[in-house]
């Protein structure tokens, strides 16, 4: 189980991916997913204290894809202090009195820190490319009906989102971008599990079967934003996810070779008068009465 495997470094056709592998037992899956979580735990504390990168992971995927329950089950060993995740949902009117990028710049993490965008500024070339009719609420000038947005304008948001993750990779920030790749099958029972379960009610929305029927206008969207935006220093990485305990396996294992590639991430050494006066601050303390 490589990066490699599962990173986009050309064109692709997503039809062609893979929504599903196995990889063992659902117990022995999750013994493996917490070491490796616990090892980029100890990457994060060393990132914490090193403080000159911050680690942005950005998880999209269609409804139901397991983005929720990933990054409860991948992160849960790291330092809260150290991680924080951001779920973008509908712009508020604060966030429309701004531009789009606006609410994700705001919301990048601090170097030294791990963020995660829980849906990410790609629903702007995503959901609003499906119903480009919610572009109208971001009041852009020239942009006065859904007939002014035409291709252009989407090249256009793809050059702006490429500057944007550009600017932040050579100013510290670590991107990694997962696309949670799911079956239309899976989905379908997913979403039963969510109607039939009634602890899992509250998931279900009659909006839910609504976006379900554009599925094919989405996976074109995803195809395309994959193309136009996968770049060496913002990478995709199409995940399988019909199986979560494999998907969040393959995501963790991913993050930990890449991240191990920085051996320049140490914990900062003391200055050299205070490791040689360690003893006697010893002696100070054990001599407290």
């Amino acid at each position: 189980m490589k990066a490699a495997d599962y990173q986009v470094t050309g064109p692709i056709t997503l039809s062609y991916y893979k929504t599903h592998e196995d990889f063992g037992k659902k117990s022995e899956l999750e013994d493996e997913l917490d070491e490796v979580s616990k090892a980029i735990a100890e990457i994060q504390n060393a990132m914490y204290a090193h403080g000159k990168y911050a680690v942005l992971i950005c998880i999209q995927g269609m409804d139901t894809a397991g983005k929720d329950s990933l990054i409860r089950e991948v992160f849960k060993n790291l330092n809260p202090r150290g991680l924080v995740v951001h779920s973008f949902k509908v712009p508020t009117p604060l966030e429309l009195g701004h531009d789009y990028l606006w609410r994700h710049y705001v919301a990048l993490p601090a170097r030294g820190k791990f963020g995660i965008f829980n849906r990410t500024h790609y629903e702007n070339v995503l959901v609003t490319r499906v119903h480009p009719e919610y572009i109208l609420g971001e009041n852009i000038p020239g942009i006065d009906s859904v007939a002014d947005i035409d291709a252009a304008f989407w090249e256009e948001r793809f050059r702006q989102i490429n500057n944007f993750e550009q600017h932040i990779a050579e100013n510290g920030t670590i991107i990694f971008k997962f696309f949670l790749n799911l079956s239309k099958e899976e989905q379908k029972n997913r979403l039963l599990r969510r109607l039939d379960k009634p602890n899992k009610n509250w998931k279900f929305s009659p909006g839910d079967l609504k976006e379900r029927k554009l599925w094919d206008d989405y996976q074109r969207c995803y195809e395309e934003a994959i193309n136009k935006t996968s770049k060496f220093h913002a990478p995709w990485y199409i995940i399988p996810a019909d199986d979560k305990p494999t998907a969040r396996l393959i995501l963790a294992k991913i993050l930990l070779e890449k991240l191990s590639e920085y051996t320049d991430i140490k914990e900062p050494e003391l200055d050299e008068k205070t490791k040689a006066n360690i003893d006697q601050y010893r002696k100070e303390l054990e001599g407290e009465a």
